[in-house]
């Protein structure tokens, strides 16, 4: 049963394309984020979440934004500073009638003008969508 149920709890992560040994920094951490997502993206890399103080680069980027956040852009192009070349961003926004919703187009629009192509979308939660962000491949030249 633990293997079924462990399964269960990663899949999720694991479809995102968490893998073992990432590094993942998490941006925007507040009370209402989703913590099965957190504990599931955990599980999936065998490590905890670095915080928003952390001072190297990661393989990917847990990106928690509100609409009251500020500059969408803005937190984008700051996240990709973060990323090790070749990383992912995981924009998570609350879903339509929540607190915080940002309209599908607006994410769009903030990705591309970071310079980052939108890959997937997908409900991550009751309460959370996840847009998942990639930098070109030849970018990342910080």
């Amino acid at each position: 049963m633990s293997a079924t149920a462990d399964h269960a709890e990663t899949s999720l992560a694991v479809r995102l394309g968490f893998q073992p040994d990432q590094v993942v920094q998490e941006i925007g951490y507040d009370d209402d984020v989703d913590q099965d997502l957190r504990e599931s993206i955990e599980e999936a890399i065998g490590n905890e979440l670095m915080d928003e103080d952390y001072d190297d680069v990661a393989d990917a980027v847990l990106l928690w934004f509100r609409d009251d956040d500020g500059d969408l852009t803005d937190a984008l192009v700051d996240a990709i500073g973060y990323l090790e070349e070749g990383g992912q961003i995981l924009l998570l926004t609350p879903k339509t009638g929540r607190d915080g919703y940002i309209e599908p187009s607006d994410i769009s629009d903030a990705a591309q003008t970071a310079g980052l192509s939108q890959t997937k979308s997908v409900s991550v939660g009751k309460d959370w969508n996840g847009s998942r962000l990639s930098t070109p491949k030849a970018a990342a030249k910080r």
